[in-house]
């Protein structure tokens, strides 16, 4: 599984707003934004200096959807051509097959602190979806599949910490709890509304239309 592996906050300096690759380090004191909110290798006189094309705008906003999600270039690009087969608008399509990634749910639901955590813990096997093991973090959910944590990975501590601390995450209206914290049901594709994840996916579509 090819995956980034350099420094986080260095993303998220780059693009200038916090990603919440960390968890709960991202909304404290020690997120770089706060401590250097300029991008790497920069400094804030350049910064303010600097003229941004049309091209670069559309170009800073893919790469903040990609890192976001975690998703690299050949697997976004990818994505990108499912949403424009599909019907509709091609930039809700693009949010809808990330948001419906495997990984991405385990994190909504609050089961693991970070997007990154969610594919470390489905690539060691504990999730089930359907009541059968998935490892593949790209898996794709469809509407009336149950995620659940494997009954043997239910006290494992990163996934009960992340359970304690997710109290106050708001649970989007297209997952819907089952019975307890750890089983949850895929109600329905997320519409646009229901996506919280402040992106201009209208941009990411005009990058890859040039």
């Amino acid at each position: 599984m090819a995956r980034y592996s350099g420094p986080t906050c260095r993303l998220c300096r780059r693009e200038g707003v916090r990603l919440y690759l960390k968890g709960e380090r991202c909304s404290s004191a020690k997120c770089a934004i706060e401590k250097r909110p300029y991008p790497p290798g920069d400094t804030p006189q350049r910064r303010f200096r600097r003229r941004v094309s049309d091209y670069g705008t559309q170009l800073r906003e893919k790469q903040k959807v990609r890192r976001i999600y975690g998703v690299l270039e050949r697997q976004f690009r990818r994505y990108f051509a499912e949403a424009a087969r599909r019907s509709g608008v091609t930039g809700e399509a693009l949010l809808q097959l990330l948001e419906m990634r495997l990984d991405n749910v385990v994190w909504r639901l609050g089961l693991a602190s970070s997007r990154a955590q969610a594919r470390i813990l489905i690539t060691h096997g504990h999730f089930a979806v359907n009541d059968r093991q998935v490892s593949i973090p790209s898996y794709q959910v469809r509407p009336g599949d149950v995620v659940a944590v494997g009954e043997s990975s239910r006290s494992l501590p990163p996934i009960t910490a992340a359970a304690s601390s997710a109290g106050g995450r708001r649970l989007p209206p297209w997952l819907q709890v089952e019975g307890d914290a750890m089983t949850a049901k895929v109600v329905s594709v997320p519409t646009r509304a229901e996506i919280d994840t402040q992106v201009q996916e209208g941009l990411v579509v005009e990058y890859y239309s040039r």
